[in-house]
This record gives structure tokens, sequence and C-alpha cells, in this order.
């Protein structure tokens, strides 16, 4: 591997990939486009696609899934936007027309979830269907949207970790990336003669998480208990991912007024509250079969019956 990189080059040194000259966009009839944005756009589109065949081997209407993922792509972008302003506040403060401007990035995924599990909630209300059923159709369409989109950050020489010398390590030329992402411990890293920085490609780690989260998904789907538990295998499974990946990542936002990562905290969050919801489901169904001993013929009939309502709505 050479030591002087050409500002558009991409190296795995150990595994013996360098890529030239990899464009961040292209230009067409005038207007420049970023490939953040077409992979982002596919990665929506393939998650759409995901859901509404979920959908239609679950029974349900696709074009419902078409319907909501409307709604779902706007407000889920406005959300994203938010929840970056809100922690980087201190970058926008002085000039609030920037929080306008997405050229310049600046969208943080568990804004654009939140919201999306939000304009679910209300689609559902309003549709009078069940938010529980509809959001286990979703989820494995979103986390394979997330998968894809995380390739746009390897576009977009970002979202990388500290200094790592382990077999997928990356290398990106110092002008390539922000400065504000290059901490003291990767700067500390830099070879004398070389103008490049070595970090964790967590772009890759938390797609390949993503991928393992959607299989798991595919797998276990025939065999839920209960309406929402692919949901919480969602929170659950990318809460801990992102949790540790979070950890080392360099371009990290944080609570107001402390170091803490504020993605790290609504990882954990997630994660515990899918255990604890998952538990206290598989109780409430360990114990139904139970109550139903203590009954009657007419009454073992019923609550079999909602037993099974339980397992199914």
């Amino acid at each position: 591997m050479q030591d002087i990189m050409d500002v558009a080059d991409i190296a795995f040194p150990h595994l013996g990939i360098y890529l030239s000259d990899v464009p961040r966009g292209f230009s067409l009839f005038g207007f420049w486009i970023a490939f953040y944005g077409v992979i982002i756009g596919f990665g929506v589109l393939c998650g759409v696609l995901t859901a509404s065949h979920v959908a239609k081997k679950e029974g349900m209407d696709p074009d419902t899934v078409w319907d909501f993922a409307i709604y779902a792509i706007i407000f889920s972008i406005l959300g994203a936007r938010i929840y970056y302003v809100v922690f980087e506040w201190d970058m926008y403060k002085d000039n609030l027309l920037q929080v306008f401007n997405l050229r310049n990035g600046g969208l943080a995924i568990y804004g654009g979830v939140i919201a999306a599990f939000l304009t679910l909630y209300v689609y559902t209300r309003i549709k009078k269907q069940s938010f529980l059923k509809m959001v286990d159709v979703c989820v494995p369409g979103l986390i394979l949207g997330q998968a894809i989109g995380r390739w746009g950050n390897f576009m977009n020489r970002e979202v990388f970790g500290g200094y790592t010398d382990n077999l997928v390590a990356m290398r990106l030329p110092i002008d390539a990336v922000r400065s504000r992402d290059i901490t003291e411990g990767v700067a500390a890293h830099i070879l004398e003669g070389t103008n490049y920085i070595q970090v964790h490609p967590t772009f890759l780690y938390e797609s390949l998480w993503n991928l393992l989260i959607l299989l798991l998904m595919l797998l276990y789907r025939r065999h839920k208990r209960f309406d929402g538990e692919i949901w919480l295998l969602y929170l659950g499974g990318y809460g801990i991912g992102r949790f540790w990946i979070e950890a080392i990542r360099t371009d990290q936002l944080y609570l107001m007024g402390t170091s803490i990562p504020v993605s790290q905290v609504v990882a954990a969050a997630c994660a515990a509250a899918a255990v604890i919801a998952d538990a206290a489901a598989r109780m409430h169904l360990h114990k139904a079969p139970a109550a139903e001993k203590t009954t009657g013929t007419d009454g073992l009939s019923e609550s079999t019956n909602n037993a099974d309502e339980d397992r199914v709505k």
C-alpha cells in the first residue's frame, strides 16, 4: 500500500483492497447528485418493497405499506434532522438558515426511526389498524434500509471509528474527512510521511449487524408468539449493536452539557425496554393456560380464544 493517498482514494490494507478515485457523486444535467442520497433512496425503496412483501405473506394488503411509506419518509427525514440539530445546536444557533441546508449532511438515524414509529402509531390509529401487527410487518424493511443506507456514509467518508489495525481497518486521506472527526487518538497514529488516517469502518460494522438482525427476523417470523415480537427484536437487536458501535465512533452527538453519547443512551434504553417488554409478554402467555384450567367448559373456550387472539391480533 502506498504512503501517500490521493484525496478520493479509500483503502483496506489488510484485505489488500485499494480503491482509487472513489467519487462522492456525479453531475446530471448540471445538477450535482451525491451518491449518499442515491444510496439512501435505494435503501428506502428496498425497505418498502421488503415490508410490502412481508405484508402479503401476513395476509395484509401491500398497498397499505406503500400508503404509509409516503408519510413515513417525510416525517422520518424531519425527525432525523431535528434530532441532529438539537444535539448539535452550537453549530446552528448563530446561523439558523443552515438548519434547512441538508446538502451539508446532518441526519441522525435514531431521530428518523423514532419519527417513523410515531408516524406509524398515528397512522394505525387513524386507519383503525393494529399498530403491533403493522410494525412487525415494517421493521424488516426498516433494518434492511438502514443496512443499505450506511454505505452512503462510506461514499461520504464519514461515520468511522477510532484507530485500529484489525483485519478490516480502513484508510482515508486526511483531506477527505472532516477535521472534527479526527480525534486525538486517531491523530496520534498518523505515521510520519503519510497523509491518511487508519480507522474502524463502523459503517460496515453496523451494516453487517443490521443484516444479521434482518436474517433473525425472517427466520423467526413464523414462530412469533405475539404481535409486536418482531418489533421488540428490532429494538433490542439494533439497540445492542448500536450501543457498542456508537462507543467507538468519532462523530458522536452528546447529551447537552455532558460527554455522554446520546445515541448510546437511546440504544441502551431501547434494548432494555425490549427485553423487559418481551419477558412481560411471555409471562402473560405462560399464565393464560393456567387460568384456563380453573374455568368451566364455556370459560375454557372463551379463554382459549382470547389467548389465540393475543397471538395473532
